[in-house]
């Protein structure tokens, strides 16, 4: 089974009970950067899930436990400091994670079976006894392990050892025996560990089960935590190399040399790729937003140029905006009907019923075969308040079908404001230029996504502003689009022109504007609807290059990862560049839990199938499907539902026109048409009230 490292990475951020940054790289051995708090785990792709839990929390730790100032390098070899301190950090992880005690032994044992330190050939009575202490208080369960008298004396005192510097004595004293300044006992005495899947004295486990969780947390070091095994200059790197200079007589730990060996050969060819980690720029969202009383000047602006012309230029777009009113009431009114069943039926579901105590004179004739003669009180659950944010692609290949968009766009705008909705329309562009200055001033920061300074969500539309103002603002809106197919001419705001498809800046954007949202209207309920004809924009990420500061903008690689510090979990980026968007999207929901987050996928009928293949299989059914009903719900996307739809759709006008002398097949072909759109503008509304209730 493939390891799921972002799993991994929070399962580790979760054991250190802090706000640590941990990484996933090619790296042979974990390290631990106390000044940044960064865990740096290897990429163990050879290890079980098991073996790699065991790892995890064997490096948390150390990051936890093992102090970041030591001066034991003149007193004892390193080796032996690594026995006494494994020893110790695993058993203050059991007890401060009674869990991880099923985690140690499962990854011990499957390491023993392999026979992961080598010993299968040796006599384990002809090791030393730091290779014997090694053993013992990792795989001792599977081992018969002896220990004379002195010896059961250090072995205690591993086992005892409960702050750093008792596992630099235990190792003093370990070391001192292995070369011989101290004389064995002749009398051995075996040592059998307890139950927990892994070594451990009596002592040990004693004190395990004699302390609490909290009173292990208290052991921390106050000057600071490292990592897994001590380097020459300060950080871990799980390397044997420490200060001491050998002798011919000087003791070694063999067991720990093949432990670390081990460990590496776990992490399988390592290519040199490197893993990098980016995050979200910090942005403030005032920046971002382009506000609807801007947009409306723009607007007057445009029409002001018309004022003293006698040539009606909005004759043409305003009677089809008022005709398209008009026959929009039905589908309208359908949307609330639908929502006010929906929601109707949702609270009575929802709703509770309780006796008063008040006797009910109307069931008294009742009594000789009723018991239930009290009056009845029915309570119903309060509904929760909905709120609507849409989000409309303004790019150029958008122009086609902008106008059939904006009339469904502004069927659910009326649709809230008949059932007090609050809502906003915003559109991303990044062809909204104010000054050429600001256009330059990129929200740059190192190892993070880069956001164009050109970059803006135009909030076109809001329920903010009273019911005269938005009108008026649909109006102007419907006249410029109306002429984005020129059936008309004449000036608009150049700020509002088409623009590129910076979707993944407005996903970003999102993640402020959606709390900003919710507070505003105090919203328990959060819908997000998201409308495109194509695939995102790339965005880049800043680096800095080998001669100081930034050298520009660079792609993602697929080794790449986005990190969310505060959620704590990780998203892989994929080599496909639409599933850019999809892992965006996958963090946005991780923080807005209760937010529906639907797409709309605009296609034409000759791409639809394609762009749905991207996803998932057609079967012949399938394709039936979509020929009749002209839209496809698509899984595993990122959304919480993302609607396949042709552009034909949107053009949901169901007037039943013929022209004066038709004949009856002409008649009969319009009429079937007008029932068939019908049908499809109930089905594709009652989906969208489905999400929505």
């Amino acid at each position: 089974m493939a390891i799921n490292y972002s799993t991994k990475a929070q399962l580790a951020k979760l054991l250190a009970t802090e706000d640590l940054v941990v990484e996933n790289q090619e790296v042979p051995t974990a390290q631990f950067n106390v000044e940044t708090r960064v865990l740096t785990l290897p990429m163990w792709k050879r290890a079980s899930n098991s073996v790699y839990d065991m790892l995890v929390g064997h490096e948390v730790g150390h990051a936890l436990f093992t102090p970041n100032d030591w001066s034991f390098e003149d007193k004892v070899p390193q080796q032996f400091v690594n026995v006494t301190e494994d020893a110790r950090i695993e058993k203050l992880m059991k007890r401060k994670y009674p869990g991880l005690l099923k985690s140690f032994g499962a990854g011990y044992n499957e390491l023993a079976e392999q026979d992961f330190f080598c010993i299968e050939d040796q006599d384990i009575d002809e090791m030393n006894l730091a290779d014997r202490a090694n053993l013992f208080f990792k795989i001792g369960k599977h081992l018969d392990i002896t220990f004379s008298d002195i010896e059961s004396v250090i072995i205690n005192q591993i086992a005892d050892a409960e702050t750093f510097d008792d596992a630099v004595e235990a190792a003093i004293e370990l070391y001192s025996y292995c070369k011989g300044d101290q004389q064995p006992e002749t009398q051995p005495i075996p040592m059998s560990p307890k139950s927990g899947g892994q070594g451990g004295g009596e002592k040990q486990e004693q004190s395990d089960d004699n302390q609490t969780p909290e009173e292990s947390s208290g052991s921390t070091d106050e000057s600071g935590q490292q990592q897994s095994e001590i380097s020459e200059e300060g950080s871990s790197d799980g390397e044997n190399v420490g200060n001491e200079v050998k002798e011919d007589n000087e003791p070694e730990v063999q067991t720990d040399s093949t432990f670390e060996q081990q460990i590496e050969d776990l992490c399988g060819n390592m290519n040199g790729t490197v893993t990098e980690y980016f995050e979200l720029p910090d942005f403030k969202l005032d920046r971002m937003i382009v506000p609807f009383n801007e947009i409306r000047a723009k607007f007057d602006w445009a029409e002001d140029l018309y004022k003293n012309d006698e040539t009606n230029h909005y004759g043409y777009s305003d009677s089809e905006y008022n005709k398209f009113r008009k026959s929009s009431s039905r589908e309208v009114s359908y949307l609330v009907k639908e929502f006010e069943c929906k929601k109707s039926a949702d609270a009575y579901a929802r709703a509770s019923t309780s006796r008063t105590g008040v006797l009910d004179c109307s069931k008294l004739h009742t009594y000789k075969y009723n018991e239930d003669l009290f009056k009845k009180v029915t309570t119903l659950a309060d509904g929760k308040n909905h709120g609507l944010v849409f989000v409309l692609d303004w790019s150029g290949s958008m122009a086609d079908c902008m106008l059939d968009t904006i009339k469904q766009l502004f069927n659910l705008v009326w649709f809230c404001n008949k059932c007090n909705i609050p809502f906003d329309v915003y559109a991303f562009t990044n062809a909204y230029v104010r000054d050429e200055t600001e256009a330059r001033e990129h929200i740059w920061e190192e190892g993070k996504f880069i956001i164009d300074g050109s970059f803006r969500m135009m909030n076109l539309l809001t329920s903010r502003v009273s019911k005269k103002d938005l009108e008026k603002q649909m109006l102007s809106i419907f006249r410029m689009v109306f002429s984005f197919r020129r059936y008309c001419s004449y000036n608009y705001p150049g700020e509002l022109c088409l623009s590129g498809t910076p979707l993944n800046e407005a996903i970003v954007s999102l993640h402020k504007i959606i709390p900003a949202f919710k507070k505003m209207h105090g919203l328990q309920k959060t819908h997000v609807f998201v409308l495109t004809d194509g695939e995102a924009n790339a965005m880049m990420v800043a680096r800095e290059n080998a001669y100081g500061g930034y050298g520009g903008k660079y792609p993602v690689a697929q080794q790449s990862y986005l990190r969310n510090k505060k959620t704590g979990f990780t998203y892989q980026f994929q080599y496909e560049y639409y599933k850019f968007t999809q892992v965006l999207l996958e963090n946005l929901k991780q923080e807005n839990k209760d937010v529906n987050f639907i797409g709309i996928r605009l296609c034409a009928p000759r791409t639809m199938n394609d762009f749905i293949r991207r996803y998932e299989y057609i079967s012949d059914d399938t394709n039936k499907k979509i020929k009749k009903d002209k839209f496809y719900d698509i899984k595993d996307t990122g959304y919480t539902s993302y609607f396949a739809m042709q552009t034909s759709a949107l053009n949901n006008q169901a007037e039943f026109e013929v022209e004066e002398g038709a004949s009856k097949a002409k008649i009969k072909s319009a009429f079937v048409k007008n029932l068939k759109t019908k049908a499809l503008n109930k089905k594709v509304l009652s989906k969208f009230m489905d999400l929505v209730c």
